[in-house]
């Protein structure tokens, strides 16, 4: 499997516009783009090649809503670009390496993403994502 850059940093936040403002004022950092994926709200801030993703729950059923209920606000996951999602999944999947899911699904910015089970990577949640063409 190809990696070609860690992809993003995400973070769990209560309040994406408050992150925003963290993000803005303390470092400079700018919003290129938010979207809304199933019951999550995101931003996505770019840091060079890497980007800082604020991750904010919609609603008790989100996901984000329960990791920060049971965890707290803070680090979420790291997600790594890869060039082809599919060979890196049968790879994975060749290592004995357990996934939350059987395939990948669109996510962010039009990527394809899958998450390793955090049971196989130390607890440590790790996003992988193939860019559509042109990137986000």
């Amino acid at each position: 499997m190809k990696i070609k850059r860690v992809e993003h940093i995400a973070i769990a936040v209560d309040s994406i516009q408050q992150s925003l403002g963290l993000m803005r004022d303390t470092f400079g950092l700018e919003l290129e783009y938010e979207e809304q994926i199933g019951s999550t709200r995101l931003a996505m801030l770019p840091v060079g090649e890497t980007y800082i993703e604020l991750l904010e729950g919609q609603g008790p059923d989100s996901g984000v809503t329960k990791w920060i209920n049971e965890k707290g606000t803070g680090l979420f996951h790291i997600c790594f670009e890869v060039e082809d999602i599919e060979s890196a999944i049968a790879e994975l999947k060749a290592k004995n390496v357990a996934l939350q899911t059987d395939t990948w699904r669109i996510g962010h910015g039009g990527s394809k993403i899958i998450f390793l089970d955090p049971k196989a990577t130390g607890n440590c949640v790790i996003e992988l994502a193939q860019l559509p063409e042109g990137g986000h």
